[in-house]
C-alpha cells in the first residue's frame, strides 16, 4: 500500500504537541486553520505572560492545526500546556490555555472529540473529525493538592506530565535530578489517585529516579509522550535501554520525538529518526514504539503533521510490515491508553 494511503487509513494517535501556547506565541492564530485571528488566543493569562516576558520568545514554526490533521488523517493528538513559565500562576495558565481552545472551535464552527475514554476515539474516526486529548505537563499546576486532580479530570484532562525540565511537588525533573530520589510523598499519591481516576500518567521530563519509582508504584501503563532513545543519543532527556525495558514491563509506550537534538546532535535525520525506531524495537519490543512529535514545542524533523505519511515511508523501506506501522502510528498508544484512562 502507498505511504500515504496507509497513514490515511491507519489509527494515528500522536502523544505530544505544544499547539495551544505555539499559536498564542504566534499572535493568537486559530487553532484550526492557523490563519484566522482568535481574540480568545490573544488575551487571558497566557498571552499576559508572554507580553510581560515570563515565558521568553518562542520562535517555533506552527506545524500542526486541525486542518492539517485531518488532511494526512491524524486521528488524535495530545494538546499540551507545559505550566512550568507559569510560575504561581500554574492552573490559571492551564485553564487560560484550554479554555481559549473551547472558545476558537466554538468560534470557527469546528467538530471536535475531547479524548475522556477511548470510546471518544472510536467515535471520532466514525464521524470523520479530529479528536483533542488534553494533557499538562508539570505537576505544578496542581499546588499539591489532589482536589484540584479530580477538578482537572473532571474538567476533561486525561494526561498530566509529573514534572517538566525543573522539578515539581511530585518528583525531580531531568535538569534538577539528585541521585537516588524518587517520588515525593505527594508525587506518590499523585500516581495512585491518577490510576484511580483514569489518568495516563506521563514520565517525559521525569528524572530516573522518579521514573522507576513511578514504575514501582503504577497499577497502570504509564507513557513517556515525546523522547527518544539514549543509546542512539546521548540526551539526559532520552531513555536508557533498562528504562526501555523496564517500560516494556510496565506495558507503556514511548513517544518517539522527532525534535533534532534527541535524535542526532550532528545529523537529525529522518534516518536517525528510523535508527531510533529500530533501537527501541530490539530492546524493548514493538509494543513499546509510539509517536509523540512535539510538533509546535520544537519536533522540526518534519515541517508539519501533514509530513507524517513520511515515516510509514521510512518503515516500508526498513521492512516493517503494515500491522506493525499501525502499531508504531497509533495503536500501541491506544492499548495504554485502553488500559489508564478506560
Amino acid at each position: 500500500m502507498h505511504p500515504k494511503e496507509l497513514t490515511r487509513q491507519a489509527l494515528i494517535v500522536d502523544s505530544h504537541a505544544d499547539s495551544i501556547v505555539n499559536h498564542v506565541w504566534s499572535g493568537g492564530v486559530s487553532l484550526v486553520d492557523s490563519t484566522t485571528p482568535r481574540e480568545c488566543l490573544r488575551r487571558g493569562v497566557q498571552a499576559l505572560l508572554r507580553r510581560c516576558g515570563s515565558a521568553g520568545p518562542n520562535h517555533f514554526p506552527l506545524q500542526l492545526n486541525l486542518q492539517r490533521m485531518m488532511s494526512v488523517g491524524m486521528d488524535v493528538v495530545f494538546i499540551a500546556i507545559d505550566v512550568s513559565p507559569a510560575q504561581s500562576a500554574r492552573l490559571a495558565y492551564a485553564l487560560d490555555g484550554f479554555g481559549a481552545l473551547l472558545a476558537d472551535l466554538e468560534e470557527s464552527g469546528q467538530a471536535v472529540r475531547f479524548v475522556r475514554g477511548t470510546d471518544d476515539i472510536d467515535a471520532a474516526r466514525q464521524a470523520s473529525m479530529p479528536a483533542i486529548l488534553m494533557a499538562i505537563e508539570h505537576a505544578g499546576a496542581l499546588m499539591g493538592s489532589l482536589n484540584l486532580l479530580w477538578s482537572l479530570h473532571a474538567f476533561g484532562v486525561r494526561s498530566i506530565g509529573l514534572t517538566h525540565n525543573i522539578s515539581s511537588e511530585a518528583a525531580d525533573g531531568v535538569a534538577e535530578a539528585r541521585d537516588g530520589v524518587g517520588l515525593t510523598q505527594f508525587g506518590v499519591r499523585l500516581v495512585q489517585e491518577m490510576n484511580r481516576l483514569g489518568m495516563l500518567v506521563d514520565l517525559a521530563h521525569v528524572s530516573e529516579g522518579g521514573f522507576y519509582h513511578t514504575l514501582e508504584i503504577s497499577a497502570r501503563p504509564v507513557i513517556f509522550s515525546h523522547g527518544n532513545a539514549r543509546a542512539q543519543c546521548d540526551h539526559p532527556r532520552n531513555l536508557s535501554d533498562d528504562q526501555l525495558r523496564a517500560l516494556r514491563e510496565n506495558g507503556g509506550v514511548i513517544g518517539l520525538s522527532l525534535v533534532p537534538m534527541f535524535i542526532d546532535p550532528t545529523q537529525p535525520t529522518l534516518k536517525r529518526f528510523l535508527d531510533h525506531v529500530d533501537h527501541v524495537v530490539k530492546v524493548a519490543g514493538i509494543e513499546t514504539v509510539g509517536l509523540g512529535s512535539d510538533f509546535d514545542g520544537g519536533g522540526t524533523l518534519l515541517e508539519g503533521v501533514e509530513d507524517y505519511w513520511r515515516i510509514t515511508e521510512g518503515l516500508q523501506a526498513r521492512g516493517y510490515g503494515e500491522p506493525e506501522i499501525r502499531q508504531i502510528l497509533g495503536e500501541n498508544t491506544r492499548r495504554v491508553l485502553q488500559a489508564a484512562i478506560g
